[in-house]
């Protein structure tokens, strides 16, 4: 006897392959029959007029501290997720045990929200031991992040490491690895890892030579020179002979809308013909969201933040800076790029500043009677870096080029403040997939955007169990119909749940049954063996 059976759904496999009509039997968390006319179960779902798909994967979200908050899962349930994969951009929450603890979470909060006092951190080992000690709602899985890494093993103020932190880098990976990271993330373009040759980088990944396990990368450029960034990725895959995932691939700034992804695509595909693994991800929103000090060079961000707040207080450094952001190409230009019009601060938590929150860069500076540049830097100062923003920077049909591709996931990069306006991306990506994309857009046919959220991320990470429908999967499935989704909050209003899925399993047992939420404690903590 089965202990569920979902009947009469249109079954979508996660493969990409054409919808079936079945029964799909359930018991002991697995799936254990998929044909017509199943019988003898315990309980029935009538799946009549609905799609039947694998849960869906999100391998790159910034929850690593959510995870222990006070209803973590909801939003994530509500569209349709039943595994998701933190640790990404080089900014894990952990390992970071030793000196360099707090100015490691300092860096974090913008990203991640602030480190409750239940969530130990020297270890990536004691970090998912402890999440095994809670009730889950959905499974969880971890990345090594690279940044953390070398931060814990230097400091931020090193642009030069020494022989003995290269070690000490080493031993960390080393570690991670052995304790279940499912790869190793990098955040090129964020402090300290920006200050690694390629050379260097390579040495510091050493210990991951031929290995097989992946590094996913947000890579050093992702505006003009993407494409040369693009390269020094695939020189990395292929000098340590192991799989590279690129991160949120796009090429910000109207100026490289529509030229630069089609041949980034093209040479991904080069790549893959000569022997190297490589693949990539998208979320599908114009506008992503992270630091507001990542409008700023890398040589400004040494030292961590509060040698950037110093640094931002000084006016003949204030001058060097504004002309290198109003003419410089050296590095990712962002606000030179998109324009202050098209930078939000999305997280400000003094209370003379919070009435900015939602607003960009160029109005606040007009409410304030200041030049954009002024303002920005005033901002930073005031909140010692801490301020998170929404940034319009890619088009639609970039987009669209990237979810055609056939190694290519979708992902959210949701980033967990506790504090302001939060990117719709967290509670909709999944939901925005299927009500614009194949409903309103039809970039992608159900089947195919089903693949790009289920097999197609399990795969990238290696992540067992996960991703299709078929005899002997785990039983993360949901329930729904395809014109009834909707993704319920935009940037005005972020936090809205997303709206139509009827029914969501974790391993077997309903989370959301006849659309409400049910048994919230069936997650695991997922490890790579």
């Amino acid at each position: 006897m089965f202990d569920l059976l979902i009947r009469n759904g249109r079954v979508i496999d996660g493969t990409g392959a054409p919808a079936y009509e079945a029964d799909v039997g359930i018991a002991d968390g697995r799936i254990a029959a998929v044909g017509r006319n199943l019988s003898d179960a315990a309980k029935v779902i009538d799946a009549a007029g609905r799609a039947v798909t694998p849960g869906f994967i999100d391998i790159h979200r910034h929850a690593d501290y959510a995870v222990f908050r006070q209803d973590f899962g909801r939003l994530e349930l509500k569209q349709g997720l039943t595994t998701i994969v933190s640790g990404n951009c080089g900014l894990s929450a952990a390992p970071i045990a030793g000196p360099f603890q707090g100015e490691i979470q300092d860096y974090l909060r913008p990203i991640t929200g602030p480190a409750g006092e239940e969530v130990p951190a020297d270890s990536l080992g004691a970090y998912l031991d402890a999440a095994e000690r809670i009730a889950l709602p959905i499974h969880i899985g971890m990345l090594a992040g690279a940044g953390t890494i070398r931060a814990a093993a230097a400091g931020y103020s090193k642009e030069q490491i020494d022989d003995n932190e290269y070690e000490r880098i080493h031993r960390l990976l080393l570690q991670s690895v052995e304790e279940g990271a499912f790869g190793v993330s990098l955040g090129l373009g964020y402090a300290p890892e920006c200050f690694y040759t390629t050379d260097q980088l390579v040495r510091a990944l050493e210990p991951l030579r031929g290995s097989g396990l992946p590094i996913t990368v947000h890579m050093r450029e992702e505006g003009d020179q993407v494409l040369a960034a693009l390269e020094e990725m695939l020189e990395v895959g292929r000098r340590l002979e192991t799989p590279v995932h690129i991160s949120h691939l796009k090429a910000m700034g109207r100026r490289n809308w529509d030229r630069l992804i089609p041949r980034a695509l093209e040479r991904m595909e080069e790549a893959r013909a000569a022997g190297v693994d490589v693949s990539c991800d998208v979320y599908p929103y114009t506008a992503g969201s992270t630091q507001l000090i990542h409008i700023l060079p890398h040589d400004f961000l040494t030292g961590g933040t509060e040698a950037v707040t110093n640094r931002l207080r000084d006016p003949r450094q204030r001058e060097i800076l504004t002309e290198r952001i109003r003419h410089g190409t050296d590095f990712d230009n962002i606000a030179g790029m998109v324009g202050w019009e098209n930078i939000l601060c999305s997280t400000l938590s003094r209370p003379e500043n919070r009435p900015y929150e939602g607003m960009s860069i160029a109005a606040i500076a007009e409410a304030q009677g200041k030049d954009p540049f002024t303002c920005a830097y005033d901002l930073l100062v005031s909140e010692h870096c801490a301020i998170t923003m929404i940034d319009f920077i890619t088009a639609d049909s970039d987009i669209g080029r990237i979810l055609r591709d056939g190694h290519a996931a979708v992902i959210s990069d949701s980033t967990y403040p506790t504090e302001g306006k939060r990117h719709p991306r967290v509670c909709g990506t999944f939901a925005r997939m299927i009500e614009k994309f194949v409903e309103q857009d039809g970039v992608l046919t159900l089947e195919e955007a089903v693949a790009k959220m289920t097999s197609v991320p399990a795969a990238a990470l290696g992540l067992r169990g996960k991703g299709t429908i078929a005899l002997g999967m785990d039983a993360d499935l949901c329930v729904f119909d395809p014109r009834a989704v909707h993704e319920g909050g935009d940037y005005r209003n972020p936090d809205r749940y997303a709206e139509g899925m009827d029914y969501v399993l974790v391993s077997g047992i309903p989370a959301v049954e006849a659309g409400e939420f049910a048994a919230m404690d069936q997650g695991k903590v997922l490890r790579r063996k």
